[in-house]
């Protein structure tokens, strides 16, 4: 049984990445659907007033520590969480895991230009035997069954979304009965990292909790008033949390 901590009353689980990989080849191989998500900064603030997205993640069966900021938030609350599992690593590593296990994968969400070069990428590199098939992540309330079904008939064992949140928690939340998929996972902006539309911080700047700031350089006039506001925002949350227990 998997450890589980609570943060901004959201629950994270204790796992490393190889743990948690474990899990996921285990419900892959028994066909047992499982939701994995992974919560960070952001996602913990938007969560406290948006209701859907916090049902959504609170209904994910492995939730992950994305980002340095909640392992550290962690431990300022006396929890402890052995590592962050990034989105994009982990599906860097399920990929391979793919190919090892001749697993296949669904990839949906992000432009039709970044998603083609992302399958077009892992094909070259794994194989097309990984592909079940693809699709963009534009499209409206109506077509959502349609997407659903084509995903369910692909016979994916992997299912990545690429959507922005709170969206792909929603869909994935709505339709994951449908989708008859054994692992489903959203990955946000993985795929334009994949594609080389984004480039990533560095290894040192990512252990420091900083991925944040980088992405603020590249994109500064549309990030600063996103981060400015969320990141104030979580310190404001965890130091009440830690305020509440101190005095208890």
């Amino acid at each position: 049984m998997k450890k589980r901590i609570t943060i901004m009353n959201s629950p994270v689980d204790v796992l490393t990445m190889k743990e948690t990989l474990h899990l996921i080849d285990d419900s892959i191989r028994d066909k047992k659907p499982i939701q994995h998500i992974v919560v960070n900064a952001a996602k913990l603030v938007h969560m406290q007033t948006d209701t859907e997205l916090y049902k959504s993640v609170v209904a994910s069966d492995i939730i992950n520590a994305d980002g340095m900021a909640v392992v550290w938030a962690a431990k300022l609350l006396g929890e402890h969480l052995p590592e962050r599992v990034s989105g994009v690593d982990l599906m860097q590593e399920l990929v391979i895991l793919a190919a090892e296990k001749k697993y296949k994968i669904f990839f949906f969400g992000g432009k039709e230009e970044v998603v083609s070069e992302v399958v077009r990428k892992y094909s070259s590199v794994f194989g097309e035997e990984i592909i079940a098939g693809f699709r963009n992540g534009y499209f409206n309330k109506e077509q959502e069954e349609g997407i659903a079904e084509q995903i369910a008939t692909s016979n994916a064992d992997i299912l990545f979304v690429a959507i922005s949140s709170p969206t792909k928690e929603i869909f994935l939340n709505t339709y994951k009965e449908k989708l008859k998929v054994p692992f489903i996972m959203g990955v946000g902006g993985s795929f334009d990292v994949v594609a080389g539309k984004v480039k990533r911080a560095p290894l040192w700047m990512q252990n420091w909790g900083l991925e944040w700031f980088y992405r603020f350089l590249q994109e500064p006039g549309r990030m600063w008033k996103r981060y400015l506001i969320t990141n104030s925002l979580f310190l404001y949350y965890i130091f009440k949390e830690r305020i509440k227990k101190f005095f208890r």
